[in-house]
């Protein structure tokens, strides 16, 4: 009790520094608190204007040797400079002000370098993250044979794109949001800062959708892989359960970070099993059982098509795209890979990279699996391998990873409802209390078993893969990075002179309010807005379109294949 009345008298102490026009040095707006409503989006701005033009971070010669189309955009380049000096000058009257009685005992210097200590991560490390976070082209034969060559070659490019321009988004306004004093950590800490607190619960809640749904793709794909290796000897849906309950077990480690070495090593693995995969159907036959259990395709002649196959619904065609959204899925976690880099500005390099080297292996794997395999490739690819030896060694690999894969989503979403929902909404105790980790214990098995249930009564790889692509991760990716720079468009360019945060005072001053001044924000930059607000929309009607379609996959795969809920039967075949 009298730590809680310390922390809320340094809280009292905090805000009255604030309102008296007094600026400590390592200031507190709110004790204990993440997330604080009395810091203003200009507040936010200025801050991360500071950082900016931090010595570190200072972009390199031959970067800033010429303008080029991109400089307008980037906070401390040729745009900005006037309120980075501005910034700097006020801070530094401010500190020669002070008497050294409102200081801390920690000077602002040494804040900011123990703060940047902590950001170590390179673009070259970011292009590693990306590439393990996203690369996954165990799907890209199967879409294949719902679009053909050319549509999904189109696409998927199209996809690359989009996903990098969302990603660009995201990382424009982690460098006019993030700084020393108020570092960004995660997505929702984006949606938070452009529109508040309902924003950022909104995108918790998808996130851990997605988690939790990527976890019961992962215990769909072990069981399917496990029953092939046991030739169906073993029922389907009970493999399913051992695998759910191996993941409950392993997902009581609290910390991955003495695990990080394992997420390289499966990337390694991911690219033996393609080549592995790749080689042995260059010289087998398909696996015609899995194919007629997963896509209804009887044994016959290969088909391949430049267009859309004529057997194919437009409903499938769009789940097929899906797997397009599915594959470029990772700006959720982009916040987290750029508030680990030194100079976050370098973000982009490891990003078009990262994108470039992704397109690349989907369109290689794509079109070669999908030329020998035609329509009865299946997804994931791996698993329609014919030799049983073959067949069980990809099988084997894909469990390794995917148990490091479980592992790292499992955890991840455990942790994002833990903090977001029941510590922030419910009052939950940390995991870091002795209470906390009880807790811990005692909800990932329910974590798990909500997987295991929804794996189970949806044992479709691609079409709950497609509902979660359209229902989620199309949202990460594609609709709300526009949305959200439109909220942030609106207060950065609706700051006239004489308004913004006031540092000597710790005041935010706004000479008009409402609708007219969001307009004001909006018209500055109209053709961008406009082009952002076109992005959105459209990304917003596909998800819709994607939803209806992945249902409408499900209802079909259930009356037409031998995908059936809770059921002894691999919906790959044995």
């Amino acid at each position: 009790m009298a730590g809680n009345e310390s922390l809320q008298a340094d809280d009292k102490h905090d805000r009255k520094a604030t309102t008296s026009g007094v600026d400590g040095g390592v200031r507190r707006r709110s004790a204990g608190k993440l997330h604080d409503p009395n810091v203003t989006f200009e507040e936010y701005y200025y801050y991360s204007q500071l950082s900016r033009a931090h010595p570190s971070e200072a972009p390199d010669a031959s970067s800033t040797a010429a303008p080029n189309r991109l400089s307008k955009y980037v906070p401390f380049r040729k745009g900005t400079v006037a309120v980075e000096n501005r910034a700097i000058r006020d801070e530094k009257d401010l500190n020669g002000s002070l008497g050294d009685e409102t200081w801390h005992e920690v000077s602002q210097e040494e804040y900011v370098q123990a703060s940047r200590a902590l950001r170590t991560a390179t673009w070259g490390a970011v292009f590693y993250l990306i590439t393990t976070d996203i690369l996954g082209p165990y799907s890209t034969a199967w879409a294949f044979s719902q679009m053909g060559y050319g549509p999904a070659a189109v696409l998927y490019f199209i996809f690359a794109c989009f996903a990098a321009y969302g990603g660009f988004l995201l990382w424009r306004m982690f460098l006019q949001l993030d700084s020393d004093r108020y570092p960004l950590r995660s997505f929702g800490d984006i949606a938070y800062r452009v529109a508040g607190k309902v924003a950022r619960h909104t995108m918790n809640v998808f996130q851990s959708v997605q988690l939790l749904f990527n976890v019961g793709i992962i215990i769909i794909q072990n069981g399917q892989g496990l029953s092939q290796i046991s030739k169906g000897s073993v029922c389907f849906i009970v493999l399913c359960f051992v695998w759910a309950i191996a993941g409950a077990i392993i997902g009581q480690i609290r910390t991955l970070q003495r695990l990080g070495w394992l997420a390289h090593f499966a990337i390694w693995i991911n690219v033996l099993t393609l080549i592995i995969t790749t080689a042995v159907i260059f010289h087998s036959d398909p696996n015609y059982d899995a194919a007629l259990a997963n896509n209804d395709a009887p044994k016959g002649p290969k088909v391949t098509t430049a267009g859309p196959p004529a057997g194919v619904a437009f409903e499938g065609q769009v789940v097929g795209l899906m797997q397009a959204v599915y594959s470029y899925g990772g700006a959720m976690l982009f916040v987290e890979f750029m508030a680990e880099m030194k100079r976050p500005y370098d973000f982009w390099k490891g990003m078009v990279a990262a994108q470039t080297f992704i397109f690349a292996c989907y369109m290689i794997f794509g079109f070669l699996i999908y030329s020998q395999q035609g329509q009865f490739a299946i997804n994931p690819n791996y698993q329609g391998v014919s030799p049983y030896a073959w067949q069980t060694a990809v099988n084997s690999l894909a469990l390794v990873t995917a148990l490091i894969a479980a592992l790292l989503y499992g955890n991840i979403g455990i942790k994002v409802l833990y903090s977001n929902v029941l510590m922030d909404m419910l009052g939950f105790p940390s995991l870091a209390q002795n209470s906390g980790k009880l807790l811990w214990v005692a909800i990932v098995p329910i974590y798990w078993a909500i997987a295991f249930v929804v794996a189970a009564a949806i044992p479709s790889v691609s079409n709950l893969s497609g509902l979660i692509a359209a229902a989620c991760i199309l949202q990460f990716s594609y609709t709300f990075p526009p949305l959200l720079m439109l909220f942030h468009n609106a207060q950065r360019d609706a700051i006239r002179e004489g308004e913004g945060f006031e540092v000597s005072t710790g005041r935010t001053i706004r000479h008009d309010r409402g609708m007219a001044r969001w307009m004001r924000g909006l018209r500055k930059n109209a053709a961008l807005n406009a082009f952002n607000l076109f992005f959105f929309l459209g990304s917003l009607a596909t998800a819709v379109l994607g939803i209806y379609s992945a249902v409408v996959g499900l209802i079909n795969a259930y009356a037409e294949t031998a995908v059936s809920g809770f059921s002894c039967t691999n919906p790959v075949g044995a």
